[in-house]
């Protein structure tokens, strides 16, 4: 029977999520496994989606709902979840993303079967490099967390043993790459993860979400986290060092275009420039650049790591008129 599985806790930070947490909620509702409780995080919402999770609530008792006064980012809201789970086994879903009926069962099948700590399954939406199922051991999963497949780098589309979690909570301190750090120090704890290759989950890339966004002082926290994880990946696991720097490399060139593309005024872009290229110095070698796929990548980083005028330089003619010519 469905009810003698024991209960999967599913968290969900919302924030400023009313046109998509219709959908998300419908999909969780939908589950083929039943045993489970719904923990909607409102981080101070300014949308309506607060009256949309209580609404919902009064409808289905899985459904718990705890409201923030004020907006603290997604660690804490996660956080608040965390401790107030009840089940055996928790999950993450995000409140514009959707799920298939069968997510939560089978992941749950998955763990189970593979007497894993951690399961993981594909989605769509998100650019990644699939495989076939496979269980890994603690050093393989946290290759392929380097390396960004076969499972992504988030907290969703997975199914974690609940006592791991409660173990390792979102630092709320970073609010930008800290999923990363989370599965980072978690993995350092697990024994096995089974990976499955179904796309159960679904991402949906949003404007206006923190990851496409300009720069803020918020944003300046992952290099902390990058920092860390760069540093104590070359001590305790150094075949994943280059792979972790490839990432950090990657994400704050990212957010260097982000930054001018953004039209921040030239003196703030300046500065925020200068952090990027101080992180990227650190932690840059010509083997991390060979980790590159792409060309225009490599040459973007080279130019930053070697000159912030330079990029900044030329990525504004870039952003201002070779795009618009391309658009004539």
């Amino acid at each position: 029977m469905a009810d003698e599985k024991p209960m999967i806790s599913v968290i969900v930070p919302v924030y400023n999520a009313a046109p998509y947490l219709g959908q998300c909620l419908d999909s969780l509702g939908a589950q083929t496994y039943t045993n489970l409780e719904i923990i909607l995080v409102n981080d101070a919402s300014l949308d309506g989606s607060g009256k949309i999770c209580d609404n919902v609530a009064s409808k289905d008792i899985r459904v718990q709902v705890i409201h923030f006064p004020s907006n603290r980012g997604p660690s804490a809201a996660r956080n608040e979840g965390i401790r107030m789970a009840g089940g055996r086994y928790i999950s993450f879903v995000d409140a514009d993303d959707t799920a298939e009926p069968a997510l939560l069962e089978k992941l749950y099948e998955s763990l189970i079967q593979n007497e894993a700590d951690v399961s993981a399954c594909g989605a769509d939406g998100i650019c990644i490099e699939s495989g076939p199922a496979a269980l890994f051991s603690q050093e393989e999963a946290m290759q392929c967390l380097a390396q960004g497949s076969p499972f992504n780098l988030v907290p969703w589309a997975k199914l974690y043993r609940a006592g791991l979690v409660k173990e390792n909570l979102f630092d709320e301190r970073i609010f930008y790459s800290e999923d990363l750090l989370f599965l980072y120090e978690l993995f350092k704890q697990v024994d096995r993860v089974s990976y499955i290759p179904d796309n159960l989950y679904h991402y949906h890339c949003r404007e206006g979400s923190q990851v496409h966004s300009g720069m803020s002082q918020r944003k300046y926290t992952a290099l902390l986290a990058q920092d860390y994880i760069c540093r104590d990946a070359k001590i305790h696991f150094p075949q994943t060092a280059p792979g972790f720097c490839c990432l950090t490399l990657s994400a704050d060139l990212c957010m260097a275009i982000l930054a001018i593309k953004h039209g921040a005024e030239e003196e703030s872009c300046i500065s925020c420039l200068k952090k990027l290229q101080a992180n990227i110095r650190r932690h840059f070698s010509l083997r991390v650049l060979s980790f590159f796929p792409r060309k225009k990548d490599q040459i973007e980083l080279v130019i930053l790591y070697l000159s912030v005028l330079g990029f900044w330089g030329i990525a504004v003619i870039y952003e201002k008129y070779i795009k618009a010519l391309k658009g004539r």
